[in-house]
């Protein structure tokens, strides 16, 4: 590379919404924005497995923006290949990224042990990408930073965290470097969100990284949701049915408890049983607690909450629950249905056309989810064909993510035009919108890159 550039490597989530990972190079120094594993269709869960197009030695440190899969959960998979450095996050992201690997990792280990004993992969024998013990290497290397302050991490490198919504602990990333302020906006958050205040917005920034997940889509306000759900609730329980909800353990879970808690407090549904099952999620409610700073639910309303739930963290429970025949609410991971104790529920559950799908936040391309939403009827779970004959239903003013007038919101307190806006974190179709939006919003441009991309910036 020409002395007096920065070299940026697009490792993931370019011209694709997963597998965050941005890699800034000034030739001396190499920081790592995210280190998210790829989610979804089968041509890049595959890129999981190659060694990526850098070498992984050379990378200084990591900064992390939030602790979702599709951001940290790379990392043991980076530490296995070489990566020495220390990893950089807020206190909460850290933790919950520490709960996610975890969990991700016994998923695996599982998921390889059915599928060697069930003889049903078409690897001999089947491996997980990562094991505890990768995990248990990787955590050590773990170094939390409050936010809102500026923290020099290498010669002329320094970086700041901003609170942005979208999940505990989540922010964008302010990098200054030889003199030039990146900016990664992570995923952000809602503006009126119940649970989470609302974004802090850049001041400054030469180069913009800007997710797109939702560009180009509106959501309702998160209230008026609430009806929505109340209808559903009833609809499915009066029918003799059960209501599934997909929910990603971070946050989204913690939402539904909420509102759900809610609606029975004011007699609006049935006292029915209602199930929280994650061992993440459990781990998550007791975050809740210790991060009073991050969000607004009082830790009176989060024990009377938790009061109304049977909380699961043992698969031998989710094996009775799913079997036992009574209508209840079920909210257990995964959010995509990638994965997780939902698929345990869906095994025996999907048939049953008196049972309800709930999905309340994004589904990527390739996963189950999507293909559920886009009308297959047949579920492939451990092996086998289900068929699916639930109600589906899709509720997008829950999402933890920002709609396309909240992105562009985002952007309004820069006070220069940067010089390079990249967008990433959404599909096509997302991305293009955006940039759309951008031009007719404030005249600036923006551009795609594409996986494995790699652009230079010009620091003389």
């Amino acid at each position: 590379m020409e002395k007096g550039t920065i070299q940026i490597h697009f490792l993931g989530a370019a011209g694709t919404v997963t597998g965050s990972k941005y890699l800034l190079d000034t030739g001396d120094r190499k920081v790592l924005i995210d280190c998210g594993l790829f989610q979804g269709i089968k041509e890049l869960r595959l890129k999981n497995w190659e060694y990526p197009p850098v070498n992984v030695n050379d990378i200084d440190a990591i900064l992390l923006t939030h602790g979702h899969l599709d951001h940290v959960g790379y990392l043991p998979r980076l530490v296995k290949q070489g990566f020495k450095g220390p990893i950089y996050g807020t206190y909460p992201t850290l933790d919950i990224a520490r709960i996610i690997l975890n969990d991700s990792a016994k998923i695996q280990e599982q998921e390889a042990e059915r599928a060697n004993k069930e003889g049903y992969s078409k690897h001999n024998p089947a491996k997980p990408l990562y094991n505890l013990k990768d995990v248990e290497k990787t955590i050590p290397r773990f170094k939390g930073l409050p936010p809102g302050q500026w923290m020099p991490l290498l010669k002329n490198v320094k970086a700041r965290f901003q609170y942005n919504g979208h999940i505990l602990g989540a922010t964008y990333i302010e990098l200054d470097m030889q003199g030039k302020r990146f900016v990664f906006s992570g995923d952000i958050g809602r503006t009126n969100d119940l649970l989470l205040y609302p974004p802090i917005k850049p001041k400054r920034a030469d180069v913009v990284f800007m997710e797109s997940t939702y560009g180009g889509r509106f959501h309702s306000e998160e209230k008026e949701a609430i009806p929505l759900i109340e209808k559903l609730v009833n609809e499915t329980i009066s029918r003799g049915g059960s209501l599934f909800i997909p929910s990603f353990s971070v946050e989204r879970a913690q939402l539904m408890m909420l509102i759900l808690y809610r609606l029975l407090k004011e007699d609006k549904i049935p006292r029915v049983g209602m199930v929280m099952d994650s061992p993440m999620g459990v781990d998550v409610l007791e975050l809740f607690y210790r991060t009073r700073d991050w969000h607004k639910l009082s830790e009176e309303e989060c024990d009377a909450m938790c009061s109304h739930f049977t909380i699961v963290s043992s698969f031998y429970e989710t094996m009775q629950l799913r079997d036992d025949g009574k209508p209840k609410i079920v909210i257990a991971g995964s959010g995509m249905l990638t994965g997780g104790r939902m698929l345990n529920y869906l095994e025996t559950q999907a048939q049953n056309p008196n049972n309800t799908l709930l999905f309340i936040g994004y589904q990527a391309e390739g996963t189950r989810g999507r293909k559920i939403l886009e009308g297959e009827r047949e579920l492939k779970v451990y092996g086998k064909t289900v068929p699916f004959k639930m109600e589906v239903v899709e509720i997008e003013g829950l999402s933890a993510h920002a709609d396309h007038r909240e992105l562009l919101d985002w952007l309004s307190d820069i006070n220069e035009k940067p010089e390079r806006i990249f967008i990433v974190h959404g599909e096509k179709e997302g991305a293009e919108a955006l940039k759309q939006g951008i031009e007719e919003t404030y005249g600036w441009n923006s551009e795609i890159p594409t996986l494995y991309n790699i652009e230079e910036i010009n620091i003389k």
